[in-house]
């Protein structure tokens, strides 16, 4: 597998309207060579860039240019894998901050004291019981009891959303570092699990949340060569541990404001990638004939920093009528070309420091030529138009268009 780095280059303009977003295989990707002995990893996805003008890619192949075709043409094949993205700093008109209201958690009254009984010869000491599986749990809003529950136990109770026909677990994505120890800086040996796997010790085991929130764990400790790693920790009694210090729930609410809706006759998923972890776009979002949900919408200070730099969340929007079965998934067995990983279009959202929601609709190139075979409009408080109409983009831009929404806005993504 040889080392390819993808440069967008910006061109400095002056204009009254949002930034433009990068290709979404992002700048100066980092890619690795699979570890000798390791099951295939799947090659990771990105969250949006966002630059404030027109953008040339560069592809580099060992401090060399390479064609795009060429580039492309590796990527399909496998022999490149593109690991890791960032936000770079935009500048556009100041808004007022926005932080969404996190879910409160309910507290139960101190139970008052009884009187102590008579003391009594103390027992001879006992080896202590194996953990118990907790049986609390009540959903968004309930602490999780870091290193109580088994590995093997999915904590569907305290909010997470199994993915069944993934074959692990129900979890979204695990990724094994068998030489990882608590405390380490970084993590040099990641193994992707396949269908049939399970959280395991030694594991980083990563989980869905309901649309308009996402996941709040991961370690201090990431890739040694800037892949990212998300989720739970097996523990080596093989017991699920919290990752993040001051997130004691595994979902939270996002910055809101953005919702999809289906307005055709057909069902239609949209997947976001599984960020930070496998990448894989298998975190679900399916909405029926008719139906309106939101759409996780991060808030870029708060989340996951990748090599010192916020991020986003990245959506591929598959053709309509395709099942969740075949389209939230890296590759499916029934249309490799146009589903999962090769969706036909990709949505960036992502709100930044300054209060404002960026919103970004794209082709999914070079990754597919997959054309999608329905419309797209961003509508209510943007800043400016954004839609995919008949394959064209707002402008004839090939790359796709940006808008943004002020704090306090609604940003409605149609599909018609």
């Amino acid at each position: 597998m040889k080392s390819l780095i993808v440069l967008a280059l910006a061109a400095s303009m002056a204009a009254e309207v949002v930034a433009q977003p990068h290709d979404h295989r992002g700048a100066h990707r980092h890619l690795k060579r699979r570890a000798a002995g390791s099951k295939v990893r799947r090659a990771p996805d990105v969250v949006t860039e966002w630059v404030a003008s027109a953008t040339e890619t560069v592809y580099e192949l060992d401090g060399k240019k390479i064609p795009k075709d060429e580039a492309a043409q590796g990527l399909d094949d496998g022999l490149f894998v593109v690991i890791g993205e960032t936000t770079p700093k935009i500048e556009p008109e100041q808004g007022a901050q926005f932080y969404e209201k996190k879910p409160e958690t309910t507290s139960t009254p101190e139970p008052e004291p009884t009187p102590e009984p008579e003391p009594t010869p103390e027992p001879a000491p006992s080896p202590k019981p194996a953990k118990a599986a907790s049986s609390g749990g009540t959903g968004l809003s309930a602490k999780f009891p870091s290193g109580t529950i088994p590995c093997s136990q999915f904590p569907s109770d305290y909010g997470a959303i199994p993915i069944s026909y993934l074959g692990t677990g129900g979890w979204a994505g695990i990724q094994r570092c068998p030489n990882y120890k608590p405390g380490d800086s970084s993590i040099s040996y990641i193994e992707t699990a396949v269908n049939g796997d399970g959280c395991t010790s030694g594991s980083f085991c990563s989980y869905a949340c309901p649309p308009g929130y996402q996941k709040t764990q991961w370690p201090s400790a990431q890739g040694s060569t800037l892949q990212s790693i998300g989720g739970l920790y097996c523990n080596s009694d093989g017991f699920l541990e919290l990752t993040r210090d001051g997130h004691d729930t595994l979902c939270e609410a996002g910055a809101g404001g953005v919702f999809i809706q289906n307005d055709l006759g057909q069902v239609v998923s949209t997947c976001r990638t599984d960020y930070p972890g496998t990448e894989s776009m298998v975190i679900p979002t399916v909405l029926n004939p008719g139906e309106k949900q939101p759409l996780t919408n991060p808030y870029s200070p708060n989340y996951y920093i990748w090599d010192g730099k916020p991020t986003t969340a990245q959506y591929y929007v598959n053709k309509k009528g395709v099942s969740v079965e075949d389209a939230c998934l890296w590759d499916s067995s029934s249309n490799h070309d146009e589903r999962g990983n090769w969706a036909p279009v990709n949505i960036g959202v992502g709100k930044s420091a300054d209060g404002i929601t960026y919103l970004s609709i794209f082709p999914n190139t070079p990754t597919t030529s997959a054309k999608l075979d329905f419309n797209i409009k961003i509508t209510g408080d943007v800043s400016i138009e954004c839609e995919l109409s008949n394959g064209a983009y707002t402008n004839g831009n090939p790359s796709g268009c940006t808008t943004a929404v002020r704090d306090g806005g609604v940003a409605v993504i149609r599909y018609y």
